[in-house]
């Protein structure tokens, strides 16, 4: 505990600063990425290993319901030995604010069903015997039979149909002691590879997350020249229906939640920007406190998948991360006092761009009262009239009221959003920068 404690202090400590930042460029660097992938194949090619693929599969998890309908496609459009691990609970370390995160995976999942295609309706989770039932079954299936039953097998737990589950139970009964032991093992397999949720891919010491994710599996599996057929289409991609560009009368309000020290949250900020220029919106910026100032902390396995992720996502958007110098505590706390009155002149936005920008791009430490300067010039403001807020605390309330309403629609983490109509009614909420495409959907349903 008290290791911990210490560790969990440091780590917002000027002095842990200098490695922190040498962790983040590391896991982004994309040569580094590169060279490992590198590595790997030749590694696995001197150790005469096939093209393992592992799923890690969760039951009652709802992203795993939406992953399991894919790997079927996935194991029958590449040349690969798609190896199913079923795993159970989460690290409990890599979840913040669990009981938001259950309600909110729920939500999100049976938001974004519909346009992966897959029916998925669950106003709840499932009972513990429906799930211990379900964990029976999965624990006895080959690999090979994995994906057929294990669809059907998550159809019938989400869906309630206890029959289904009864009649599959007969062919495939195991005793408790053994299901406990083949989860545990599951878990273990998970953590040795740097993982802590369900419904995730690794494949030669890289991660890939949900249906979000399988798009980076098939390029890097193409690239490997394991494709069987010459079709371009992605196996798995969201129907999107809202056009590139909508013009209305009308418009929306969306609400912007950005943190300065978030990875993800720079990766987002250019679609934001794309996303004013092309939609209808009244863009609001809300800036909130990094999860390591929230007296949050980040295991490293995790810190590790976030940054190495969003710097992966950032090269597909065509934004990719440069030198990162991490603003955490001082460079973070001088950067948001001047925000108040920057936004109140209309650039709050620009203000946090930038800010952003400098972090994950340039490597520029946000904190710098030279930089500072430099760059209220830039944004076409008066030093003497914004400079007068720096140090000052009024901030902190600011931003405590944006985490509160973050909080509200049962975001946590950055970048959430929230779209509402022009009155400030019918809120939706959303996080992550990889729901961009259903923020437009929301908007499109909306003034379309």
């Amino acid at each position: 505990m008290l290791r911990e404690a210490i560790r969990n202090f440091m780590v917002k400590r000027t002095i842990s600063a200098k490695l922190r930042n040498q962790s983040m460029n590391m896991f982004s660097n994309f040569d580094l990425f590169k060279e490992i992938r590198v590595k790997a194949e030749e590694q696995r090619k001197q150790e005469g290993r096939t093209h393992d693929v592992f799923y890690f599969h969760k039951a009652d998890d709802p992203y795993s319901h939406l992953t399991i309908q894919y790997i079927e496609k996935l194991n029958s459009s590449f040349n690969i030995n798609l190896k199913p691990i079923l795993v159970g609970d989460e690290d409990p370390k890599a979840v913040h604010e669990p009981s938001l995160y259950g309600i909110y995976c729920l939500e999100d999942a049976k938001r974004i069903a519909p346009f992966y295609g897959v029916e998925f309706s669950a106003d709840s989770y499932p009972r513990k015997e429906l799930i211990d039932k379900s964990n029976t079954i999965l624990s006895l299936v080959e690999d090979k039979h994995f994906a057929e039953v294990g669809k059907a097998v998550s159809n019938a737990l989400w869906h309630g149909h206890e029959a289904i589950l009864d009649e599959l139970g007969e062919k495939y009964a195991a005793d408790e002691d053994f299901v406990k032991s083949k989860i545990a093992a599951g878990n273990q397999i998970r953590s040795d590879k740097g993982y802590y949720f369900g419904s995730a891919f690794y494949y030669e010491k890289e991660l890939y997350w949900g249906v979000d994710r399988i798009n980076h599996l098939e390029d890097r599996l193409s690239e490997l020249g394991l494709k069987k057929d010459s079709i371009n289409e992605p196996i798995c991609a969201p129907k999107i229906t809202a056009p590139e560009i909508l013009k209305s009368d009308r418009q929306v309000n969306l609400t912007y939640y950005p943190s300065l020290n978030s990875p993800y949250t720079y990766v987002s900020a250019k679609r934001v920007r794309e996303i004013t220029h092309d939609y209808p919106v009244n863009l609001i910026t809300k800036p909130v406190l990094p999860m390591l100032m929230r007296n949050m902390t980040i295991p490293p396995f995790k810190a590790k998948y976030i940054i190495s992720d969003a710097a992966r996502e950032g090269r597909k958007y065509d934004y990719p991360m440069g030198s990162i110098y991490s603003p955490i505590g001082k460079p973070a706390r001088k950067a948001y006092s001047l925000f108040p009155i920057i936004d109140s002149l209309g650039k709050g936005f620009e203000y946090i761009d930038d800010l952003l920008y400098s972090s994950f791009h340039d490597g520029i430490n946000i904190g710098d009262d030279d930089y500072l300067k430099s760059l209220i010039k830039k944004l076409n403001l008066d030093w003497d009239t914004v400079g007068k807020e720096l140090g000052k605390r009024h901030w902190k309330k600011v931003l405590a009221d944006n985490l509160k309403d973050m909080y509200a629609g049962n975001c946590w983490g950055v970048p959430s959003f929230k779209v509402t109509d022009e009155d400030g009614g019918n809120p939706f909420y959303v996080w992550g920068q990889d729901r961009m495409w259903l923020i437009k959907e929301e908007i499109n349903k909306r003034l379309g």
